[in-house]
């Protein structure tokens, strides 16, 4: 019995590559990401860069420039896990996903709750 399946079909309806919902580099590198892509580009490049894993993103919005994120990272490990300390960065890439700058603004404790009310500091 021989397999049939063909996996070459290229007849049928195709996305542009630089589709939103396709995410898909090309060649040149020039076409825009996704959203998902996005956010797997500014943790990769933030953990290369400062060899921190990403804990979570907190916050993503599209610019006129590119992207902004907000990135939880673990900067120290204590006992009790509680105890350890986390930092919020801000992440900044542009249309591509290239990082192109980012900053810490933030570093607390895990189980602090967020001092900072509404309105105000």
């Amino acid at each position: 019995m021989s397999n049939t399946s063909n996996t070459s079909n290229t007849s049928g309806p195709q996305r542009p590559t630089g589709s939103p919902r396709g995410g898909q580099r090309g060649a040149t590198g020039d076409e825009e990401l996704g959203p998902m892509d996005v956010l797997r580009q500014a943790r990769g490049q933030l953990a290369e860069l400062t060899g921190m894993e990403a804990e979570s993103v907190s916050s993503f919005e599209r610019t006129d420039d590119g992207w902004s994120l907000e990135i939880e990272v673990l900067e120290l490990v204590r006992v009790p896990d509680t105890m350890s300390l986390l930092a919020s960065y801000e992440v900044t890439l542009d249309p591509r996903g290239e990082l192109t700058g980012y900053r810490r603004v933030r570093r607390y404790e895990r189980g602090r709750a967020d001092s900072r009310r509404p309105g105000g500091r």
